[in-house]
């Protein structure tokens, strides 16, 4: 996020998509390299990731970033990176079926595996070509922008004070003007200069500032995107964890396939999120969180779909799922540094990701858990611990209520974007991310 301000949603989408394909690479690496081996698996994720990690730790690094809106070279090569890791997705997803379905010899094991390896490195192309070829004019560009550049704040400024969690409802809807908000900011360094106001006493930071986690944590904002993103990926990590029984119940033996399905799909959807959100915020101002509204309206179908329980639906569903569910990752992370800032990014972001577990508890291992094992027992009578339920009982309920979770999320999503609105107008209303004054110049 504070290396590419301008990119926001792009970066997001690629990074978050490489980690939704990293289990089809491990499982590539485990048929092909470690050879099947259980022992050489372990050994590999006890030694080899640790080593990797701390070897391009040195890479990680905050950098001065591009703040032309009109690099076409840092462009091409996004596009470059976007089309070599969808052509990386498309062929794990066609290895790892290929590998589910044929017995593959070793030798053709090890050519996969090979070229696997050549498309996750095909990235390092663009850094190689960098060094090899330097651009002196975007060398020029940087050096020119860099000293009026604070890391400090990366995020903008707000028209519109953010308002309390218990806040009122009609100051929450005002918005507010660029000249407004500087004739504001005026008149409070004018009071504070007669001794009626202590600015830094009386003045917080406003959406698109840099706040601290515990002033995130009070703001209506923050907790109304924090709902909306349970509301997404509570109910899709749900048919993850029980994407193999769902699939076993409607009659679908084959769950390898099923699974490598959703995972592209996700892997696609965590991609186009980044992207499309990031088109959409720079030509219409467009608020992110429109994304994970539209998507969720999606996933009331795709529930239902699911719920019928018909064998000739699962694959159409899991396909719709997979991307809506990756679009959810990609609109929250850019959301949460445009809205909050970058100061407490890494907490508020772990924070949202707590979604995770708790749609897992709530709604994988108590609602579905606990209505597929009584459907099971109901379908063997007398059998102490059934293990396996099928037909379309066993998780129709759960996909009712997955369904009405996700309505509930479209509801707020809508209330959300109405707040937010104003914030995007501003934040981009160059057609580019707008750098804030940062709090200590006002002052």
């Amino acid at each position: 996020m504070r290396n590419f301000p301008l990119s926001r949603g792009t970066v997001a989408g690629l990074i978050k998509g490489y980690v939704a394909v990293s289990a089809a690479v491990y499982t590539e690496t485990f048929n092909g390299m470690l050879g099947n081996s259980p022992t050489n698996l372990l050994m590999l994720l006890a030694l080899g990731i640790p080593t990797a990690c701390i070897v391009v730790m040195y890479f990680v690094r905050p950098c001065t970033p591009s703040l032309d809106e009109d690099n076409s070279t840092e462009h091409s090569h996004f596009m470059y990176t976007q089309i070599s890791s969808v052509v990386l997705g498309i062929y794990l997803m066609v290895a790892t079926i290929l590998g589910d379905t044929l017995k593959l010899s070793q030798a053709v094991t090890y050519l996969l595996f090979g070229i696997m390896i050549l498309l996750l490195l095909a990235p390092l192309a663009i850094p190689i070509k960098m060094t090899l070829y330097p651009n002196k004019q975007t060398k020029e560009k940087a050096s020119t922008l860099a000293p009026s550049y604070s890391t400090d704040s990366l995020s903008g400024a707000d028209p519109e004070n953010s308002q309390p969690l218990l806040g009122s409802a009609s100051t929450t809807l005002a918005t507010g003007t660029n000249e407004s908000d500087d004739s504001t900011d005026l008149d409070l360094l004018l009071a504070e200069g007669e001794g009626a106001v202590n600015l830094k006493k009386k003045r917080g930071p406003r959406r698109g500032d840099d706040f601290t986690f515990l002033e995130a944590l009070v703001k209506a904002d923050f907790w109304l995107l924090f709902v909306v993103y349970f509301c997404g990926v509570g109910t899709g990590v749900t048919v993850l964890n029980n994407l193999a029984q769902i699939g076993m119940s409607v009659g679908a033996n084959d769950t390898t396939i099923l699974l490598c399905l959703f995972g592209f799909c996700n892997f696609a959807g965590r991609i186009l999120g980044g992207s499309v959100s990031e088109y959409f915020v720079r030509s219409r101002m467009l608020p992110r969180p429109f994304w994970m509204m539209c998507t969720q309206i999606i996933m009331v179908v795709t529930f239902l779909l699911f719920a019928t329980g018909l064998h000739s639906l699962i694959y159409v569903s899991t396909t719709l799922l997979g991307i809506c569910y990756g679009v959810q990752f990609a609109v929250m992370i850019p959301t949460v540094s445009e809205l909050f800032g970058l100061r407490d990014f890494g907490l508020m972001y772990n924070f949202m990701l707590l979604v995770n577990p708790l749609g897992a508890f709530f709604f994988s291992a108590l609602l579905a858990g606990y209505i597929y094992d009584k459907e099971a027992a109901r379908q063997h009578p007398g059998v102490l611990e059934p293990s396996d339920c099928y037909g379309p009982d066993c998780f129709r309920l759960t996909f009712y209520v997955c369904a009405v979770v996700c309505c509930c999320g479209t509801l707020l999503g809508v209330f959300f974007i109405s707040r937010i609105k104003p914030v995007y107008q501003m934040l981009y209303a160059s057609g580019s991310f707008r750098h804030p004054r940062s709090q200590q110049q006002l002052h």
